[in-house]
């Protein structure tokens, strides 16, 4: 699996829509299961023409007097089908993660959480999210992966998550920039990626996301 959180770059905010069809043509084509997290305000639009759309960030909170607020309730009213949590530019404190999830949950949506450890990991894996993510916030945006910098981190999650017996699956994510470090982070034992700024900010998106794809 691929999921593409676009953040909120400038090339996010005038291609939020076109990257959206670009995931839905590359799935057509080599069948992969792609997740793309454009900003809120493009999220309705969104899932009205791709199928796999998440929030980046649900807050922890039920419907109510919560101004501000992206509740997991009115992600489901807008055919949106999950939601990143906990990523390491919005962390919410494990309390908050375990409400956040709960809500999704709920709402039967799905949830991908982020941890920077393999010890965080463990913990929200607990939690029974889709999938934990884990991403060394030191190698956000650097280019440089994870899967292969300090690919450690990715087998002791790996390793930890499954010992427990618990069905999340792992994601790989900081620093995912080309082919290999997808295909590294798939024989770490990682069921995909997670990646933003090296999908976002490619010369030819559609091409890139599709030689990634091709490593599944």
């Amino acid at each position: 699996m691929i999921v593409l959180n676009l953040k909120t770059y400038p090339e996010t905010i005038g291609k939020s829509l076109l990257f959206a069809d670009i995931a839905s043509e590359v799935v057509e084509e080599t069948g992969v299961r792609i997740i793309v997290c454009p900003p809120s305000p493009f999220l309705k639009e969104a899932a009205e023409r791709f199928s796999d759309i998440f929030a980046q960030h649900v807050d922890p909170y039920p419907p109510g007097a919560h101004t501000g607020s992206l509740p997991a309730e009115l992600l489901k009213t807008i055919a949106v089908k999950g939601s990143l949590v906990n990523h390491s530019e919005k962390r919410i404190g494990t309390d908050n993660v375990k409400k956040a999830i709960g809500l999704l949950h709920s709402s039967a949506l799905e949830s991908i959480a982020c941890a920077e450890t393999p010890e965080e990991a463990v913990e929200i894996a607990h939690l029974s999210p889709l999938y934990v993510a884990i991403e060394p916030p030191e190698l956000i945006g650097s280019g440089k992966s994870v899967s292969k910098t300090k690919p450690e981190i990715i087998t002791a999650t790996v390793s930890k998550i499954k010992d427990s017996s618990n069905k999340t699956g792992v994601l790989c994510g900081a620093g995912v920039s080309t082919k290999e470090d997808v295909k590294k982070a798939l024989e770490l034992g990682t069921d995909g990626v997670l990646l933003a700024s090296a999908f976002v900010k490619a010369g030819d998106p559609k091409a890139f996301l599709r030689e990634l794809a091709s490593v599944f």
